[in-house]
């Protein structure tokens, strides 16, 4: 088993929120917000996503993309992606993709995807609006039915061995379970939960876990495997929000975004752009 003992920044901080964050540092001129106004005189909505995150965005595909597209076309204008690598924390995201800009001269996009709904989160980073939930994200185990037909608790695994990215919430989970009862059989080579699902689909493994997004995308509809929620206590339950983030004094393009999330989440193309990834839409 490779032994990658803490979760990604990437997942984990998309639970945790807060957790973890970094000091304010980097470029000394804070930017201004562009006004609704601004934005639509100049014809482009400039969109930060976050780079290799399946199946959200993957090479200029994926949910966020299309999502950007929409919330574009809701304002009547273009949406110009700005896709980034994330940094070690959700608080360096936050400054260096919405409200200050990156030391490295790129930014800051009018709005984030992809942002934790999170109390704490928003207390610790006054200068951004988080806003306009639109799927709620959550830590699964698929497994083949064929080798465990159930999986109440981790303990009816046996012997079986789990697929799981070591670098994630659910690596972190799964190491730590029942006392790190199940390390051994860990598989945690890999980079990211869909990855791990692909291994599963192939048969070299009897049990992956991830986030449900990542699984679904794979074996949803599949059935032969099974996909539910991970049976551990420390996991939350309910899961975690993922919305959008603005400058703070961006009010009229908040507003306006909300708006368009909503008309998109009641008309059902916020659904049908998550089932065309064959991922089943969680409403946050």
């Amino acid at each position: 088993m490779n032994r990658n003992e803490g979760p990604s920044r990437r997942d984990c901080l998309r639970w945790l929120g807060a957790a973890g964050l970094g000091a304010v540092s980097g470029v000394s001129a804070v930017a201004h917000a562009a006004s609704l106004e601004k934005i639509r005189e100049r014809g482009t909505l400039t969109v930060a996503i976050y780079k290799d995150m399946p199946p959200f965005h993957v090479a200029g595909q994926g949910i966020d993309v299309q999502i950007a597209q929409a919330l574009g076309q809701s304002l009547g204008v273009k949406a110009s992606l700005l896709p980034f690598n994330a940094d070690e924390n959700m608080n360096d995201d936050l400054r260096n993709m919405v409200w200050k800009g990156h030391y490295l001269g790129y930014g800051p996009a009018d709005v984030l995807l992809h942002v934790p709904v999170d109390r704490p989160l928003m207390e610790a980073t006054p200068q951004v609006n988080i806003l306009a939930p639109y799927y709620r994200e959550r830590i699964v185990v698929a497994r083949r039915l064929d080798r465990l037909p159930r999986l109440d608790t981790l303990s009816a695994l046996g012997d079986a061995r789990v697929a799981v990215p070591g670098q994630s919430l659910a690596g972190w989970l799964m190491i730590g379970a029942d006392s790190g009862a199940y390390r051994n059989q860990l598989d945690t080579q890999w980079k990211d939960g869909v990855e791990a699902a692909l291994a599963l689909q192939r048969g070299e493994f009897a049990a992956a876990a991830g986030m449900a997004s990542e699984m679904e995308s794979v074996l949803r509809g599949d059935a032969r495997f099974a996909i539910a929620s991970i049976p551990v206590p420390r996991a939350p339950r309910e899961g975690w929000a993922v919305g959008l983030a603005v400058r703070k004094d961006a009010t009229d393009l908040a507003q306006a975004l909300q708006a368009a999330m909503n008309e998109l989440g009641t008309s059902g193309q916020l659904r049908k752009i998550f089932e065309g990834a064959n991922v089943a839409w969680q409403a946050a």
